[in-house]
């Protein structure tokens, strides 16, 4: 088989969520074990470091992963779901897996795994580990598909485990109540393994420290960063401003070195507080004509700066600083300098996608692959701030799957913009019409298109420069734009 087949073959012969949701949902472990038997343990031949939780993972997985490419590991990351091609979802140091590994891996282990019926997760997860094995990589960062305790990325003992935060989503499999989802997140917590937690409080937070508590873990919650850290957003024109103002800095500070008489400890403070890597990690920023979410702490005192300007990354951050300094502690050397290259580089670095991305300027169009309650309350308020604080009027292409809560994703989004509502080429997506009536009696006018293309197409012809258009709803909706970006001449 070439790898189109192969790929046609794994998803018509082993059951795909992204596809078909909870009929492909096969929680448990036991195939996940015969698989990692069959394929020789290959989890134990490199360190790892797992991510769960609700909203976040993907971020916080692919800005650990950046950030420790930067200091010079050879860096495994496995995350989900893919968004064009299959083999995003399993890349070394940025570079997605070969399409001749893939299929070399099916038609060597087809006779094994056929007769065990695994799901697509549960194979590809083997896949990624194996290939990760054979690269040899230093490190791996993975990702939990869904919950934690019985996902079958839950076979590796990790340096750290991460849980982002708990929201409502995948309330079918994982509970329906907030504690039940923060049960089956913790149930990745080993045993002597430090786990991070990142936005949690009252019941669920006791969760996690009991659980913590049981396997005799050291837990640190990332919120406890934010009395010493500041977080916020800065616009582009913001950060052309902190550029400016480093420059002078920077300039100062050659001045004060150029004396001689200058005392040691003036020395030593002009080095500490040199910005130079700030400034280059703006320049590749600022290149891109993005925002930034912009960190002030006592270890970064000129700013370290994140390329992810989606204001849930405000959150995020805290939860990667906490994650990398436990790594720190643990033995991983990874120098400030690697940390402004990883926050301002993290897209390129390890090719991720769809989280608050600028496609293009004038008008500014942007997607987002947040998709239930609690990922579009920072949406919301991000949007909000576009069309009240710099006055862009909002363009909205919008669609969902139909096993989300689609009634409380729709009372949070603006009522004042104009929605283009789309289906995604999936057979799990709410037709467009059926949606547009759900949002009408949510309050929001609009008309409806048959493909994402088509939407995207009218938003772009409705839509003056000087304005804003947002696309989401879902990773699908995400996906079919970003294979289209050609078409829609999104550059």
């Amino acid at each position: 088989m070439d790898y189109q087949n192969t790929l046609k073959y794994l998803y018509e012969s082993t059951p795909m969520f992204q596809q078909i949701g909870g009929k492909a949902y096969k929680p448990g472990l036991e195939t996940t074990h015969k698989l990692d038997e069959h394929l020789g343990h290959p989890h134990q031949q490199f360190r790892t470091i797992h991510i769960a939780g609700t909203n976040g993972k993907g971020s916080c997985s692919h800005t650990i992963a950046a950030v420790l490419q930067a200091a010079g590991y050879k860096v495994g990351l496995f995350t989900s779901p893919h968004l064009i091609d299959f083999r995003e979802r399993i890349r070394i140091n940025g570079e997605m897996i070969p399409e001749d590994y893939v299929v070399s891996f099916v038609e060597e282990h087809r006779s094994f795994f056929e007769p065990l019926h695994p799901s697509f997760f549960e194979l590809t997860t083997a896949m990624a580990f194996r290939y990760f094995a054979d690269q040899q990589v230093d490190v791996a960062v993975i990702e939990v598909g869904m919950g934690g305790r019985l996902d079958c990325t839950n076979i590796i003992t990790p340096d750290l485990c991460v849980i982002t935060n708990i929201g409502w989503d995948h309330m079918q499999y994982l509970g329906n109540t907030l504690t039940k989802i923060a049960k089956e997140k913790a149930g990745i917590i080993k045993e002597d393994i430090p786990v991070i937690v990142g936005k949690v409080s009252g019941a669920v937070k006791r969760v996690f420290t009991m659980k913590a508590k049981a396997m005799n873990a050291c837990i640190v919650f990332a919120e406890e960063l934010k009395s010493c850290t500041n977080v916020r957003y800065a616009p582009y024109d913001t950060l052309k401003e902190s550029r400016a103002e480093l420059q002078e800095l920077l300039e100062e500070e050659i001045k004060l070195q150029q004396i001689q008489e200058l005392p040691m400890k003036m020395m030593q403070f002009v080095s500490l507080i040199n910005p130079t890597d700030a400034i280059h990690a703006i320049d590749r920023i600022i290149d891109k004509r993005k925002d930034a979410i912009l960190i002030h702490n006592s270890s970064f005192m000129t700013g370290l700066y994140y390329e992810l300007s989606g204001l849930c990354q405000t959150e995020n951050c805290l939860t990667i600083l906490a994650a990398l300094e436990i790594l720190k502690n643990r033995g991983y050397e990874i120098s400030k300098k690697d940390y402004h290259t990883g926050f301002s580089d993290v897209c390129e670095m390890t090719g991720l996608m769809g989280r608050w991305q600028k496609l293009q300027s004038y008008p500014d169009v942007i997607c987002d692959t947040g998709h239930n309650a609690d990922g579009f309350k920072c949406i919301r308020q991000q949007l909000n701030y576009i069309h009240n604080k710099l006055n862009q009027e909002l363009h909205i292409v919008f669609g969902m799957v139909n096993d989300k809560d689609i009634s409380s994703v729709l009372e949070l989004l603006p009522k004042d913009a104009t929605y283009y509502f789309t289906k995604a080429s999936v057979k799990r997506a709410l037709p467009e019409d059926e949606l547009m009536k759900m949002a009408s009696e949510a309050g929001l006018k609009g008309t409806s298109y048959p493909t994402v293309a088509d939407a995207v197409r009218a938003a772009k012809e409705n839509c003056p420069p000087k304005d804003f258009i947002f696309v989401g709803g879902s990773n699908f909706i995400v996906a079919d734009l970003l294979a289209n970006r050609d078409t829609l001449n999104l550059y």
